[in-house]
């Protein structure tokens, strides 16, 4: 998205153990050998001890203590005690579950018992022991062939894997992106978005992707009327347009397309005439200054873009009184490489979906009169869909979405990055399916209509096929606006995936030569992942190309829909070698996730993350601390005693694994609150910004205590946190349980 400076769009307000346990496999289930290396020629009278001294010298991990009882039976194992003081909110190193793999040493007994000494037979005990002698050498050579063949088949899956996806990911060149993008920009100009997405349907399919087909909703749309807005002075009589031009018959009958599209969506059409009154943001301490000043009722609120989400701030100058808000953007806000002077741009009041089928498918004190012109109907928005069905689980699915142009939107020309990104990497994948390869997960490749007017497409799609896409979709990775700028790689990723992001960034770094710091966070973003996060509590990332001056200015500037020039994003990136990284870091990560044994997501992070955000100066209970100490407990005891065996190739079980996907998968449903803000995502596992840690709910809430005097809405700000937190604990500690009812049952 493009950001701008003070042009104004007008707008209308409405009113759980320790001991590691070796478990064998009782059967081999078809197309999961890779679970299963000769597990079955495995001793089954071992006991295996895990030594966590060193990995609990850790920072963070202090005053984790572990005392176990060596060379005990496996059926006799003891439970040992965790001694674990309250955590106070604290950062432990990104990458535990790789230091797990890597230092920490297995401990192998043969427990043998000692020959009691009872009178015998001289030719009886030679029997006995040339018995012994033989079975302990065939033993040997059993394990030594089958610990080399395991040892081997664990080595050669994991190289094998990574040359897979080098493979599959080196035929991505810049240049076919670029020739991708400018056939795209050609049918920019389209009337109606079909056009555009044929073209889609078209080539994904040549591609060879399976059962593309096209899913159309009839979707309520508010669009520009015959005239753009305008605002005149009453003092004087001048009428201006929002880009700054005088009204006149001439400007009337030439509207261009930019001046019309400068507007509210969804805003109440009208005409008010009232003082317009500068609240600056408008956050919570601006309305209060001002409403001591002087009565706000029915007045115009001068609103600068940024900071908050705009439906919050919509929603605080309703509750304040004021009857209309005129739109901009300080261009002290704006990143100094924007040039964007005058530009108009359009913003969307809807929070997502058809709003006429919500939650199914379908400075000088001036007095101004303020006139919007909207027109509300019924359009089709079309979304394209396609699927490479996966080889072993293919009903788990990963949700790859980018978005095109719609007709009646008014985004400039990143849906065509974000269009000829995709397309890329289905035409690098299909070329290794052609040859008999598939994922173990299924892919779902989407690209979305009607983002600009509140993500409908996503959103009626997710509506549409709810019941699915609860159960079986295990992430979402977003192609959304993947090159707004060309100084700094930018990574929006839930907890949980974090750390993937973080190996592929410094593994694709190292290659170049060039290894900046990792820019990753887990903020909001305007994108069509939106109903993922917020309904459904996928796990998401997107890569993106950003200003670095952008980064650094207020956020939710993004909510204004700028056009640019075709050549805009060709000045940015006129070699296309950013759009091939951001193809291939995206690429690899949908590899990884669709193709992994287990997936690649950390509990751990998770409970760091919850712990991060519980510090700060706003008020916390001693309860929520304690729940998150708890909460960490368990997802490190979660991480250990599951996830690394699960990891290890020797050590995997087919039914142990898809429980643990199956765990791992739903992590971050626990953290979608019933109750949230307007504009404030509903994961409350995601921040406002990256320069805030905390729980952005709380800091909403405790901003209005402030202002108001009354806790009210922090106390359910609070209890809204504590049940995510407590939930979250017992999902953690609910799954240790029945790991260990499935272990039970098979000893």
């Amino acid at each position: 998205m493009g950001e701008n400076e003070a042009n104004l769009p007008n707008t209308a307000l409405q009113g759980k153990k320790m001991a590691y346990q070796k478990v064998n496999a009782d059967r081999r289930a078809p197309g999961h050998s890779q679970y299963l290396d000769n597990d079955d020629l495995q001793a089954t009278a071992l006991d295996l001890e895990w030594d966590m001294e060193k990995e609990l010298e850790e920072p963070g991990f202090d005053q984790f203590q572990l005392d176990s009882a060596e060379n005990q039976n496996l059926e006799n194992s003891e439970t040992t005690d965790l001694n674990l003081d309250p955590i106070q909110p604290a950062t432990s190193p990104k990458g535990r579950f790789q230091r797990l793999q890597e230092e920490s040493d297995y401990v192998t007994h043969y427990t043998r018992s000692a020959p009691k000494s009872n009178p015998c037979n001289f030719c009886r005990l030679l029997k006995i022991f040339c018995t012994a002698i033989i079975l302990f050498i065939s033993g040997i050579l059993i394990g030594y062939y089958t610990h080399k063949n395991c040892s081997s088949n664990a080595t050669s899956s994991g190289t094998l894997d990574l040359q897979l996806y080098q493979e599959i990911l080196k035929t991505i060149q810049a240049e076919d992106i670029r020739k991708s993008f400018r056939n795209l920009v050609q049918l920019y100009k389209s009337e109606n978005d079909i056009e555009i997405s044929k073209k889609i349907k078209t080539q994904w399919t040549s591609l060879g992707l399976e059962d593309v087909q096209f899913v159309n909703y009839s979707v309520l749309l508010n669009l520009p009327g015959t005239f753009p807005s305008s605002v005149t002075l009453s003092s004087s009589g001048q009428c201006f347009h929002p880009n700054g031009q005088p009204c006149s018959e001439e400007a009337r009958q030439h509207s261009s397309q930019d001046l019309l599209y400068s507007y509210a969506a969804y805003s109440a059409s009208g005409t008010l005439k009232a003082e317009v009154i500068d609240v600056s943001y408008g956050n919570a301490d601006d309305l209060n200054r001002i409403k001591k000043m002087k009565n706000v009722t029915n007045q115009i609120a001068l609103l600068k873009l940024g900071k908050l989400p705009l439906l919050y701030k919509l929603s605080l100058l309703e509750k304040a009184g004021f009857g209309g808000v005129l739109l901009y953007i300080d261009p002290c806000d704006l990143p100094k490489t924007a040039n964007l002077s005058y530009d108009t741009f359009m913003v969307s009041l809807n929070p997502g979906g058809d709003p006429s089928t919500p939650g199914y498918p379908s400075i000088e004190e001036r007095i101004v009169s303020m006139q919007i012109q909207t027109v509300t109907k019924f359009e089709t928005v079309t979304n394209v869909v396609g699927y490479l069905k996966g080889s072993t689980s293919p009903d788990r699915y990963i949700i790859v979405g980018s978005r095109h142009h719609t007709a009646y939107s008014y985004n400039g020309q990143e849906w065509a990055s974000s269009t000829a990104i995709i397309t890329a990497f289905i035409r690098a994948l299909m070329l290794r399916v052609k040859r008999g390869w598939r994922p173990d997960r299924t892919i779902v490749f989407c690209s979305w209509g009607g983002t600009a007017f509140g993500n409908i497409g996503s959103y009626e799609w997710g509506e549409d096929f709810k019941k699915v896409l609860q159960k079986n979709v295990v992430a979402y990775v977003s192609l959304h606006s993947p090159v707004s700028g060309n100084s700094s790689l930018y990574s929006v990723a839930s907890p949980s995936l974090q750390q993937l992001v973080v190996e592929k960034n410094n593994f694709n770094c190292s290659r170049r030569g060039q290894c900046p710091e990792t820019n990753i966070s887990s903020v909001q973003m305007q994108d069509d992942a939106d109903y993922f996060i917020n309904h459904l509590g996928v796990p998401t990332v997107r890569f993106t190309y950003e200003d670095i001056k952008a980064l650094e200015g207020p956020s939710f500037l993004s909510e204004g829909f700028f056009p640019k020039r075709a050549t805009k994003i060709e000045e940015m990136d006129p070699f296309f070698n950013l759009h091939e990284t951001i193809a291939k870091l995206s690429g690899e990560v949908i590899l990884q996730i669709a193709n992994e044994p287990v997936l690649p997501f950390n509990a751990l992070d998770i409970a760091l993350e919850v712990q991060n955000s519980l510090k700060g100066d706003q008020p916390n209970t001693p309860q929520l601390l304690a729940l998150a100490s708890r909460l960490r407990e368990s997802a490190e005891l979660f991480q250990s005693d599951e996830m690394r065996p699960a990891n290890d190739p020797k050590e995997r079980a087919p039914i142990r694994v898809r429980m643990l996907n199956e765990v791992l998968q739903d992590m971050e449903k626990s953290f979608l609150v019933q109750r949230a803000p307007p504009g404030f995502y509903r994961n409350i596992l995601y921040h406002l910004d990256g320069k805030t840690s905390q729980f952005s709910i709380l800091l909403e809430a405790w901003e209005h205590c402030k202002s108001l005097a009354s806790n009210e809405t922090l106390q359910e700000a609070l209890s809204e946190v504590l049940n995510s937190i407590n939930a979250a604990q017992v999902y953690f500690k609910a799954g240790l349980d029945v790991f260990e009812s499935v272990l039970v049952g098979k000893n």
